[in-house]
């Protein structure tokens, strides 16, 4: 993670936040008085975000202490103390709020990942995520995946090629969106092609795409698609997917499975503060 685009996202996100002020800590805490704070479990998750919490409190008051207690990654228990944090209790006030919902989405993510890789593994599949993320948190949820087990799928229109049903609808078919996306590329650059039919297989193949998404397939055609292909192109699963049909699908033989789930509805791992 960028540590410029990370403060940026921070100071956003603290701003909308406490705006003008928090008018219940200035109320109830007008003076300054020292404070250690505890973020703990509520439930099991994979840890996710830690640093991201910590820069919360430290973007906002560099004389804040944070102890980290576990490291991303790790799978915490119920009652389970994450982190310490010392300082002025205005400062921990205000920015617990902000630090809790980025650390909660973020492990809710990793933890939801963990869970469909391990759904799949033995097989050769890969579990990759989409471009399903909340506006302007990307990074951070990609990052979440990666802490999950996951792979990253492009991260933006700006660092892949995926030609999609729209793209080809407005080329004038798959071949044409092929042709005119390899003249465009440079040759570092991969081509993905998304197909909803075995004639649409066919053709991608014939064209020459590097990858091929079997869209909305059943685990009959894919297998078959997957059995056509034969190795000369990268083979994603996308559409229809969940933990209970995840396992099905990386049986089929694709190589990566695409998950929107993985960012687009993770549940919020439970995570207090509490002062002592």
């Amino acid at each position: 993670m960028l540590t410029l685009d990370l403060d940026d996202l921070i100071r956003h996100a603290l701003k909308e936040d406490i705006h003008t002020g928090d008018l219940t800590t200035q109320a109830c805490v007008p003076d300054q008085r020292p404070a250690t704070a505890r973020l703990i479990a509520k439930e099991p998750f994979m840890l996710a975000g830690l640093q991201v919490a910590e820069r919360v409190f430290t973007l906002l008051d560099p004389a804040v202490g944070f102890e980290a207690l576990a490291l991303d990654g790790a799978r915490l228990q119920a009652g389970a103390v994450i982190a310490r944090i010392s300082g002025d209790a205005a400062s921990l006030l205000q920015a617990e709020r902000v630090a809790l919902n980025l650390l909660q989405r973020m492990c809710g993510i990793a933890t939801l990942t963990s869970n469909y890789v391990a759904a799949v593994s033995g097989t050769r599949a890969r579990i990759v995520d989409t471009r399903k993320t909340t506006p302007g948190l990307r990074m951070l949820e990609k990052y979440a995946v990666r802490v999950g087990g996951g792979i990253n799928h492009r991260t933006g229109l700006y660092d892949g090629i995926l030609i999609k049903e729209n793209h080809i609808a407005a080329a004038g078919g798959i071949s044409a969106a092929v042709s005119r996306a390899r003249s465009y590329i440079p040759h570092t650059l991969k081509i993905e092609v998304e197909t909803e039919s075995v004639a649409q297989v066919q053709e991608a193949l014939a064209a020459g795409a590097d990858i091929i998404m079997l869209d909305n397939m059943d685990c009959a055609t894919m297998r078959d698609c997957v059995a056509m292909i034969n190795g000369r192109a990268l083979v994603e699963a996308s559409g229809g997917v969940n933990l209970e049909t995840v396992r099905a699908i990386a049986e089929t033989g694709v190589d990566i499975i695409s998950v929107g789930a993985l960012t687009h509805s993770p549940k919020a791992a439970d995570i207090s503060m509490l002062l002592d």
